[in-house]
């Protein structure tokens, strides 16, 4: 560990957990970066502005600067960052010590503004998910991340959630003596406040953003296969995005509009009650870093279903201890049905998922994640489980 005190920090990141479709990563860097500033030391949040967004606030002590849209965000940080370095613009004086570039897809470059002080924080590599971006933005898009990134960041440390994402990251070459895995923490459940007891009748649950990569659809096929033969069954959709009246019409093609419950974006305290009453938790993504939804609902006893080519949640589920990982659709269909009438695995699941998740906290994550930074600052690197 340094023996230079780590006085400022500043964070990039293209959304912050106010953005309409900011997910777990924003929730991520939110949550350490609260902490850190709640020991000391001083905290910038540089990311994009969105509609009714304050251009500047101050959130659990993280000094937030909202500037561009889902692209110029990055041009714009650019901007102010090589401004700041002759004392000009809106980062002039936050000095960092260290600056986290998060990079989820794309990076901000900080490296060429700042150097080793740089670490690279990479929840998940994104080659599924880059052709939603169209031909050409695809094409530019992975190239940015699987050979310009790692060359540019060949010097510099990196972070990030998962021994699946570690290893994807040195599989595009980023040197593994290089990479310290920070895996996400969690937010006490609000417990005693909440008055739902487990629903009488089969209860399915997604929390998610609404996103194609996500693939809610096979969720709510699996529904649409199950009802039938399982009286009552009823699927919650928790969190919203781009592909929200995507997924109502084809739950209406599929018939099933009456058995599913679009809740939207909510607070903390409607998705965990939501949570409670809940039997079974389905993360049917096509690539996930970690996949918070999993402890979350972890904390109320309720296991998860989800791909095992997913990569993070090889990490985040214990496969036939905590939940079920499956290999296809088919498996997935399977495996729900399996939970939901088998009620003695369920418990039994949901019961040692509940234990697990109480490995996790916000304030074990922050201290890890102070541990690579002091260590960048003092100029040296890190790899492995911190």
């Amino acid at each position: 560990m340094s023996d230079l005190p780590l006085e400022s920090v500043l964070l990039l990141c293209w959304r912050d957990t106010g953005h309409p479709q900011g997910g777990g990563s924003e929730a991520y860097l939110q949550r350490i970066g609260a902490q850190l500033a709640d020991s000391g030391v001083r905290v910038t949040l540089r990311t994009a502005h969105y509609p009714g967004a304050a251009r500047r606030e101050t959130v659990d002590g993280v000094e937030i600067q909202r500037v561009g849209g889902r692209h110029s965000v990055y041009v714009w940080a650019g901007l102010a960052m090589a401004a700041a370095v002759i004392g000009l613009g809106p980062l002039r004086h936050v000095r960092p010590d260290v600056v986290v570039d998060t990079q989820n897809g794309l990076p901000f470059l900080a490296r060429l503004v700042y150097g080793r002080r740089v670490v690279v924080l990479v929840h998940h590599c994104h080659r599924e998910q880059w052709p939603v971006a169209g031909r050409v933005m695809s094409r530019i898009g992975w190239f940015v991340e699987s050979w310009l990134s790692p060359r540019v960041h060949r010097h510099n440390q990196y972070v990030t959630v998962s021994l699946p994402s570690a290893r994807d990251l040195t599989l595009l070459g980023v040197d593994a003596d290089r990479v310290a895995i920070v895996r996400n923490g969690l937010d006490a459940a609000p417990g005693a406040t909440l008055t739902p007891a487990r629903s009488t009748t089969p209860r399915v649950v997604v929390l998610s953003r609404l996103v194609p990569h996500k693939q809610i659809e096979d969720a709510l096929g699996a529904v649409a296969r199950l009802r039938s033969r399982i009286p009552g069954l009823h699927l919650d959709v928790l969190g919203d995005g781009w592909w929200a009246d995507r997924l109502v019409d084809h739950a209406a093609l599929l018939g099933i509009s009456d058995a599913v419950t679009f809740h939207g974006h909510v607070d903390d305290h409607t998705k965990h009650a939501v949570l409670q009453r809940s039997w079974v938790n389905v993360l049917p993504s096509r690539k996930e870093g970690w996949g918070l939804a999993v402890v979350e609902a972890a904390q109320h006893g309720v296991p998860t279903i989800g791909y095992r080519a997913s990569g993070g949640l090889v990490d985040s589920v214990v496969d036939g201890v905590t939940g079920l990982l499956v290999d296809d659709y088919q498996g997935l269909v399977d495996g729900l049905d399996r939970l939901l009438c088998d009620a003695v695995l369920r418990e039994q699941l949901g019961a040692k998922a509940q234990v697990r998740s109480g490995e996790f906290s916000w304030q074990q994550s922050a201290a890890a994640m102070r541990q690579v930074l002091e260590t960048v600052h003092s100029g040296g690197v890190v790899s492995g489980v911190i």
